[in-house]
């Protein structure tokens, strides 16, 4: 494929800037688009208004090129990319609002031969929808290429990850596939992989599903472990010198807009049918919960015996690891839950300057003004730490 093409990417978040900048830097022409005009400002002032390690250069060198150009309406292009979230309603129903809604924009936009890429992790079902959605628009679908490419990416390594990784492309035509697997190939160094729109879409949904299910066993054992008087830690550290055994990491429960997303995704559509992918779901929610009567014990068992509140820091917001993303994070929701219940609480979170909630503590302050240490997230400027003297409630094994 020419590398003069142009590319309009919708959603200018998480996925969608990094893979704009990408395509940028390799020479494509992108028009870039989001709904807050407060980050179109920022990427076309060639800023960043998220944390990823080698976005801001990515970013920066894409402006000043002149390759990229962020705005609040579409244009015309040959590649759009609808990278917008698919979050869910109440009652985990899908929500596939935010994808109708960008589908509508590009539909004034898109010509005979246009390649429309849905790569927004989506129920089974999603890319038709774009077809349909632009057929209700007025567009010829016939004489465009509709496909699904799902990100593979992680948090943390998503510039290098977006080059790497193996792709899933499924078009709603064989043609559609071929032309956007060509597409793909001209920056992706990994495999892409040929398949149909559905199953690509059940490919994404499946590998976080796997995923929610695995570690579903490791925060179910890790309440066990709790009430057995195991350190979880070293059981899983023993356990896994098996050779044909790998059992993850617990946790404070699963956050993140995949793995704690899509599970449900597949189980509003299987109903029944979907038995463990419910029950993983299910007792990676209760975990969090589980956290939350734990440090509430702590805390009441402090007052008990200081006669005052306890200060209870907790220790990182974001879903993971050394990022600032708090999409569906079960920190957050920890954090806001014991707020609520009148609890004394220190948030606590590296990779933010503020947050619209509560008020953002230095760790170090923290740790030393609180009285129960919670860590809820394994950032790396937690490792090492020595506490004495307090009560610490660990559910990431910053320390193990």
């Amino acid at each position: 494929m020419n590398q003069t093409k142009k590319i309009c990417v919708i959603g200018l978040g998480y996925i969608g800037l990094p893979t704009a900048a990408l395509l940028a830097n390799r020479g494509y022409s992108v028009h870039g688009v989001d709904v807050v005009a407060s980050t179109v400002d920022i990427i076309n002032q060639g800023k960043i208004h998220i944390v990823e390690p080698d976005l801001d250069t990515f970013v920066r060198a894409a402006v000043n090129s002149g390759n990229l150009k962020a705005s609040l309406t579409p244009d015309i292009a040959d590649v759009f990319i609808i990278a917008v979230p698919t979050p869910f309603h109440e009652g985990y129903v899908p929500n596939v609002d935010y994808v109708v809604s960008a589908t509508k924009a590009i539909a004034p936009f898109v010509k005979e031969g246009d390649i429309v890429i849905l790569e927004s992790t989506s129920p089974v079902g999603t890319t038709d929808l774009v077809g349909e959605t632009l057929k209700e628009q007025g567009v010829d679908t016939s004489k465009l290429f509709i496909a699904h490419c799902p990100e593979r990416v992680l948090p943390g390594h998503i510039m290098r990850e977006l080059v790497e990784n193996d792709r899933i492309v499924g078009g709603l035509t064989p043609e559609a596939t071929e032309k956007t697997v060509e597409f793909y190939k001209t920056f992706v160094s990994g495999a892409v992989l040929s398949t149909d729109a559905r199953t690509a879409e059940m490919a994404k949904l499946t590998e976080n599903s796997f995923r929610d299910t695995n570690i579903a066993f490791a925060n179910e054992l890790s309440i066990l472990c709790d009430k057995f008087g195991i350190d979880v830690w070293e059981l899983i550290k023993l356990t896994n010198r098996h050779p044909r055994v790998n059992v993850l990491q617990p946790g404070a429960g699963v956050g993140g807009h995949c793995i704690a997303v899509d599970p449900w995704f597949i189980v509003h559509a299987g109903g029944d049918d979907a038995k463990i992918i419910r029950t993983a779901r299910e007792v990676n929610t209760y975990k969090t919960e589980w956290s939350i009567e734990k440090i509430k014990n702590a805390a009441l068992k402090f007052e008990a015996e200081n006669g005052r509140k306890a200060k209870v820091a907790c220790m990182g917001l974001a879903f993971k690891p050394d990022i600032d993303d708090l999409r569906e994070s079960p920190a957050v929701y920890i954090t806001k839950s014991l707020i609520s219940q009148g609890l004394d609480v220190l948030a606590v979170e590296p990779n933010l300057k503020s947050h619209k909630s509560f008020e953002i503590i230095n760790f170090e302050t923290a740790i030393n003004d609180a009285d129960i240490i919670v860590y809820l997230v394994a950032h790396k400027e937690f490792k090492g730490i020595r506490i004495f003297g307090k009560d610490v409630i660990d559910f990431c094994g910053v320390n193990k």
